[in-house]
């Protein structure tokens, strides 16, 4: 069957952009997480990588908050105008990132950005969909690719800079500056010809929690939700902690550092196009779970790699094709889950389901980020590192289960059903027969 051709257009452009610089405000402090803990007195070499993953595990906590409530915010203002909220409020956190002037200042900073991408990342997705409702599994993987590119543009730029002697300070503010900007993409006034279609009527708080107890009294939900939470740990553990683990273990600098995460960014980018482009419906629990088999065996590799054991270009060839396959193994772990979610629960609100899935993705990446730091503290950032294959076994597991153990009990109680019917007709004992027979 033949694809229909992508179309995008001005709002695709801005969400684009949207997630870009969600990818550079959330990965710029990975980046530079040992000159910043250095700076600010927590050094990852001396036992301070649980407080670096604790970063993350806060600034998670306001992005389920604000996840909790953008089915609310975007009921209320529409989806449009909550996306330029989420940068402003992302852009601002950021830029007063550049001015702390010690490790429990970050803490409020990181929050306040926070909020803003919980907001952006429970509303992008359905803001796409909306764009694009006839094939919405292709745009959201192309969609979240731009996130990989964004991730790509933190070595190029951020890691250019460093290179260059600009400081984290100077590198942060800017950033603050940029996703403020890119905030007017959406809050500029709109084109009564090229107006954004919004699909949902203004809904208020008893509306969101009646379409929440009705999500959540349905099993296959939580089933989904494991998906997102385990697979997210494996990316986000991988994307966080990349930068460090090559600049520690390897013995390399920021640069050098950098271009593992842009190698995870490299992967994920060619996965997330490539299935954004090809993935059908019917094909997406193939993707998840092939691709979460295929990364095991990638990520136990990864975390036995040490100096020594090859020479040295090929010990980093070795290590960067690793990362490469590591991106494109989890890339669409978040997307391609959230929309086989979505088409497998077709009589839920698909704007709730996308903003739960996201709620049940961001502990992940919180919990999972912050473990990792704390065993990297004890056994350091190598055997850290094996907390990605384990999640990477849970989440096949919960695949497995939701999409054929589930299915076929499914499949199995509909055929006894049917056989329970059959016989109560070849008896006689339907009532619909039994009224035929009455007028016969």
């Amino acid at each position: 069957m033949s694809r229909a051709k992508l179309q995008f257009g001005r709002f695709d452009y801005a969400v684009f952009s949207a997630s870009i610089m969600y990818a550079l405000c959330s990965l710029s402090i990975p980046l530079m997480i040992v000159a910043i803990g250095q700076a600010l007195n927590f050094p990852l070499d001396q036992g301070g990588m649980a407080a670096g993953g604790s970063l993350h595990l806060t600034r998670s906590i306001t992005m389920l908050v604000a996840l909790m409530l953008c089915g609310t915010i975007s009921g209320r203002i529409g989806k449009r105008l909550s996306m330029g909220v989420s940068l402003l409020l992302m852009g601002l956190g950021i830029f007063l990132c550049a001015f702390a002037p010690a490790y429990w200042v970050l803490i409020p900073c990181l929050l306040l950005a926070g909020f803003g991408e919980g907001i952006c990342e429970g509303i992008a997705t359905p803001f796409v969909q909306d764009l694009h409702p006839d094939a919405p599994e292709r745009y959201v993987n192309i969609t979240h690719s731009f996130w990989s590119i964004g991730t790509g543009a933190v070595v190029v730029v951020v890691g250019g800079l460093w290179t260059l002697g600009m400081n984290w300070r100077s590198i942060l503010g800017g950033l603050g500056i940029l996703t403020l900007l890119t905030a007017l993409l959406f809050l500029w006034r709109e084109n009564p010809q090229k107006r954004y279609p919004e699909r949902s009527a203004g809904v208020g708080f008893r509306e969101v929690w009646e379409y929440s107890v009705r999500i959540v009294r349905v099993p296959r939900f939580w089933l989904c939700c494991l998906m997102m939470f385990f697979g997210a740990g494996a990316e986000f553990g991988l994307t966080f902690w990349s930068a460090a683990y090559v600049q520690l273990n390897f013995h390399t600098g920021v640069w050098v550092a950098g271009l593992g995460t842009g190698a995870i960014a490299l992967g994920m980018f060619l996965g997330r196009t490539g299935f954004g482009y090809f993935a059908r419906p019917e094909d997406l629990r193939r993707i998840l779970l092939f691709c979460g088999l295929c990364t095991i065996p990638v990520t136990l590799v990864l975390a036995f790699l040490e100096p020594g054991i090859l020479p040295t270009p090929l010990l980093f060839t070795l290590l960067f094709l690793l990362l490469i396959l590591s991106g494109i193994g989890v890339a669409p772990f978040w997307p391609t889950a959230q929309v086989y979610g979505v088409t497998k629960m077709p009589e839920l609100d698909s704007t709730m389901l996308y903003i739960y899935f996201s709620a049940m993705g961001i502990p992940g990446c919180g919990i999972f980020t912050w473990l990792m730091g704390y065993l990297g503290d004890h056994f350091g950032l190598k055997g850290a590192i094996l907390v990605v294959p384990a999640c990477l076994v849970l989440f096949c597991a919960v695949v497995y289960w939701e999409c054929w153990v589930l299915e076929k009990r499914r499949s199995l109680r509909q055929t006894r059903r049917a056989a329970r019917e059959e016989e109560r007709n070849s008896r006689g004992e339907n009532p619909e027969r039994r009224l035929k027979n009455f007028e016969k």
